[in-house]
């Protein structure tokens, strides 16, 4: 009786039960529980991780379901079936079980709203506190586990250059203590909040700010050093940025009835600024010359400007207030992801440069490369690069504006979206008599990957790479007058009919699709130089450069010959400009941008301290120009501010290469 029994039971039931576990296992999303509770969210806050601070008490007040590992591509798949096309790239994320990559914020937000109506619940990103307590799982320590990470988690841990191929299957790793995979690496993860700093105070159920530029991201990823996967750590984009490094992970859960934070922070360079227009007065009769002073100001303690020891690739231009606006990059490693750009303002009558303050800075990524430039109508452009991560290859391009003399800015918007070469920014934006705007850009990390340009013809809305390239890193390019282009830059030298490598000319007839090569009369350069190169308001081209390297130009080959005002030839040594009268035929002004004072001087970044004299200008450094409309020439170098006039460098101004 009791087998005949068990049979009817089993023919009855079992169906039943085989389609609950087929439902079970059919489950697109699985989901862990997260109990409500309280943590201390942020880190020490030193160095680099200054946004981790202040460590305050957040009480998360209700529970919620977060998916048990990241979104993979087999999920993501069912909502977007044209994103296949995305995987390998970059040699990652080939399988079904592999964590999604190359999605934008946009894109996991349209995948949940996709899931919120398919399933009729609330499915959405975490928030960023949401996501640290899921993470910590009660732990306090560095990450879930303990002050490191083992082994087993670890996928190319380091700066990466060119990705290796490590596979970014979920949930292969230990889970925490709430049975959650991957928090710490494989891929970064999107959250909900804008990014913006910390409260001190206790905060219940924190959204984030109000508004603001950047979506947090979490957790570190493959191809990343491992203190970027702590717990703690504060990553950022813009929404509409994908990359090889960033997924998500889901929420099921109402969002949070929490008010956002309204905390919004202006730094010294936007603060008072003049909105009056200057009137320029011309200053090009008799020659000028001033002592340089420093344009990089160590900020005050007390601002909280994150300033660091190696500050270089300086941009600048002029305000029509009157103003003078400079950035440049400050990091402790230039392929370090603290990076940050920073600026200064020599107010109009000031005989100072205020200090320094934050301009632009996507957290937690690499920011190399800058550029500014004013249009001549009352609009700055600023266009910079921005890393994946750290170092300085695989780069995007972003654009912001101002109409107020840089007072405010627009959000960044992204210019060229792929994280590739041929994104590295170069002072020196120009406008061509088309009014087309052209950019200059590295084509690649290395010394002599030549020069990639940019060209815009609708006043900075779309951009396009020509696909050729300069001969040179770090070159600077002129239109002449009959449309061409001309450029000069650093290696990839040429030979002379004497044999001598000369500094390369570069010269384009079809804006910048193709290029022919030939060696110019000027001394190469070497590491830790850039040049200038530009067309000034009167007319004739200026070509600031350096008459060698100082360790490492054989010194048999080291200055050239100038002339002192008494018209006495003497050799020189460092920085020099020169003009040219003919579209850059021939260049028969050359002089020593010194003005013959005696001065020990601190050029920062690579320069340090030099001497400058009568015979000796600044040896090395990054140099960037502009011009005001007063025809005062406006130059940087990694540290230091010249100002002088073309009736100065006509003074006695000649030499012999």
């Amino acid at each position: 009786m009791k087998n005949i029994q068990k049979i009817i039971f089993t023919a009855i039931w079992l169906p039943f039960f085989s389609i609950a576990v087929n439902a079970q296992e059919k489950e697109l999303i699985p989901l862990v529980n997260v109990p409500a509770g309280s943590f201390y969210m942020g880190g020490t806050g030193i160095g680099e991780n200054f946004d981790e601070a202040p460590v305050h008490k957040v009480i998360i007040s209700h529970p919620f379901r977060i998916g048990k590992t990241e979104i993979t591509n087999a999920q993501y798949k069912e909502f977007c079936p044209e994103h296949k096309t995305l995987r390998g790239k970059n040699g990652l994320s080939k399988a079904d079980d592999e964590a999604v990559i190359f999605v934008s914020y946009n894109d996991a937000m349209a995948f949940c709203k996709w899931l919120s109506k398919k399933e009729g619940k609330t499915y959405r990103l975490p928030t960023e506190a949401e996501w640290e307590y899921a993470c910590r799982a009660g732990s306090c320590y560095s990450f879930s586990m303990g002050d490191g990470l083992p082994a087993v988690y670890l996928k190319d841990q380091r700066i990466v250059r060119d990705y290796q191929s490590v596979s970014l299957k979920v949930g292969q790793t230990p889970a925490n203590a709430f049975g959650i995979y991957d928090m710490h690496g494989n891929v970064e993860e999107w959250c909900n909040d804008w990014y913006g700093p910390y409260p001190s105070e206790v905060q219940t159920d924190p959204v984030g700010q109000s508004r603001g530029e950047f979506r947090v991201t979490r957790g570190g990823s493959h191809s990343t050093p491992e203190t970027f996967l702590r717990s703690s750590n504060r990553m950022a984009m813009i929404s509409e940025d994908k990359h090889a490094l960033t997924g998500f992970r889901i929420v099921q859960a109402e969002y949070p009835a929490s008010k956002p934070l309204t905390n919004i922070e202006t730094a010294l360079n936007s603060e008072h600024v003049s909105q009056v227009k200057a009137v320029w007065k011309k200053q090009d009769k008799e020659p000028l010359f001033m002592a340089p002073i420093p344009f990089v100001v160590k900020p005050d303690c007390s601002s909280k400007t994150p300033f660091y020891q190696h500050n270089h690739q300086p941009a600048i231009t002029w305000c029509d207030n009157g103003d003078l606006l400079a950035i440049w990059f400050s990091a402790e490693h230039e392929n370090g992801r603290e990076m940050v750009v920073l600026a200064s303002r020599l107010r109009a009558g000031a005989k100072e440069w205020d200090q320094a303050s934050p301009f632009f800075k996507v957290p937690d990524r690499n920011m190399t490369g800058s550029a500014l430039m004013n249009d001549g109508n009352g609009t700055l452009y600023h266009i910079n690069g921005v890393e994946a991560a750290g170092d300085w290859q695989n780069l995007m391009m972003i654009q912001r504006i101002s109409r107020d003399n840089g007072k405010t800015w627009t959000f960044a918007r992204i210019i060229e979206p792929e994280h590739v070469k041929r994104h590295q920014v170069i002072a020196g934006t120009i406008k061509t008599k088309e009014g087309w705007f052209v950019q200059l850009c590295d084509a690649g990390p290395g010394g002599k990957d030549s020069t990639a340009v940019h060209i815009s013809k609708d006043g900075g809305q779309t951009w396009t790479d020509t696909g050729g390239t300069i001969a040179g890193i770090h070159a600077g390019v002129v239109q002449l007058k009959d449309g061409r282009l001309m450029a000069f830059g650093r290696n990839n030298n040429v030979a002379d009919s004497t044999g001598r490598m000369r500094m390369p000319m570069s010269i384009s007839s079809d804006m910048g699709k193709t290029w022919t090569y030939s060696a110019s009369e000027f001394p190469p350069i070497e590491g830790q130089q850039r040049l200038v190169l530009r067309r000034l308001n009167e007319g004739p081209l200026l070509l600031i450069s350096f008459t060698d390297h100082p360790l490492r130009t054989a010194p048999s080959e080291r200055g050239l010959i100038f002339k002192d005002k008494n018209g006495k030839e003497f050799r020189g040594y460092g920085m020099y400009a020169a003009i040219s009268f003919d579209e850059g035929k021939t260049w028969p002004v050359k002089k020593l941008l010194t003005d013959g004072a005696s001065r020990y001087l601190n050029g920062g970044a690579w320069t340090q301290f030099f001497e400058m004299d009568a015979t000796h200008a600044e040896p090395r450094g990054y140099l960037a120009a502009t011009q005001t409309p007063d025809n005062v020439i406006h130059l940087v170098s990694s540290r230091l501010h010249y100002r002088f006039n073309l009736s100065w460098l006509l003074k006695n101004g000649s030499s012999s290469l």
